[in-house]
């Protein structure tokens, strides 16, 4: 069985934006306990958090979106009762990014600017080099200063916490390692195999309830990609393999697949379908807006579907809001 066929181990296949976003939805208090415990104990859980994410994309000047980064902007409750606004930036490139600290002070500024909420701005840096640590934007003219100070986690300081984090019940601490062994064994797929069947067996006798197993399991094999013949062999020894029972999760992930490979297919024919309309009336499309239509979901994908039947330019499709 092959639930999710990939092509190699090269590092630009193993999909950290991807992962990353989908476990901070997942378990964002989780999130918060783990690296910023300081910001989470001050966070009132039980009124719940909400997901901006349409507010966050109304800020992206076009020439971004092909940006591969997880940025997430999340409404919080305190404990003193205000509402708060977090801006978290997960860089995980595979080298520095040497304007990273003016996109965090930017997108902190365009958020107060634009909703006049005060930002709390959080950064995980997942590369490889040791001594880049930037926590802070700031310039000075003319006797005027400005600065912006944020939060940061190195996560390869957690190398040789590899004991610490396995023992771990936070859910983090486990994705943590998953991360820091895949960085680890990109192009070593011989290696990361063993890597990888090792975290099945550890995962599934953590005694945690299925569901957090089979979800960490799911994310585990999105981001540790293997060859397709060796992920085949890889599920076929845990299913002969009656002291690892990962049937209920092989099912689950198979489901997961199809359910992905629909959705995807669906959105590429929206995509497609737009973009003809928009060239029949605006004839060719631009760079910049034929990246922004691949880049769209399906929801963005449909309000565009409907704007552009009565729109006057390009640029009037784009100012349409998704709604609430």
């Amino acid at each position: 069985m092959n639930p999710t066929a990939t092509a190699d181990t090269e590092d630009t296949q193993d999909d950290y934006d991807g992962a990353w976003k989908e476990v901070i939805e997942h378990y964002l208090p989780d999130f918060f306990a783990f690296f910023f415990k300081a910001a989470f104990v001050q966070i009132d859980w039980h009124k719940g958090y909400e997901f901006l994410d349409q507010e966050l994309r109304s800020l992206t000047p076009q020439s971004e979106l092909g940006k591969r980064v997880a940025d997430k902007l999340i409404r919080v409750y305190l404990l003193t009762g205000e509402e708060h606004w977090v801006y978290l930036h997960i860089e995980v490139q595979t080298s520095y990014q040497a304007g990273l600290s003016k996109r965090v002070f930017v997108y902190n500024y365009r958020i107060f600017d634009k909703f006049d909420r005060p930002v709390s701005s959080f950064v995980i840096l997942a590369d490889d080099r040791p001594g880049w640590n930037p926590d802070c934007h700031e310039y000075e003219t003319l006797g005027t200063r400005l600065r912006l100070e944020y939060q940061t986690v190195k996560l390869l300081r957690y190398t040789e916490r590899m004991d610490e984090l396995l023992a771990s019940d936070n859910p983090f601490a486990q994705f943590t390692a998953i991360h820091l062994q895949t960085r680890k064994t990109r192009n070593e797929a011989d290696t990361r195999y063993q890597v990888k069947r090792n975290f099945i067996k550890h995962l599934t006798g953590k005694g945690w309830s299925n569901q957090r197993i089979h979800y960490l399991i799911k994310e585990l094999d999105n981001l540790m990609n293997l060859p397709p013949e060796l992920n085949q062999k890889l599920w076929g020894e845990f299913t002969a393999n009656q002291e690892v029972n990962v049937m209920g999760y092989l099912a689950t992930l198979e489901h997961d697949a199809i359910q992905r490979g629909m959705e995807r297919g669906m959105v590429q024919g929206e995509y497609k379908l737009l973009k003809k309309q928009m060239e029949k009336r605006f004839g060719p499309l631009p760079e910049s807006i034929n990246g922004r239509l691949s880049q769209a979901t399906a929801a963005e994908l449909e309000t565009w579907g409907e704007a552009v039947l009565t729109a006057t330019s390009l640029d009037s499709i784009f100012q349409n809001r998704l709604p609430h």
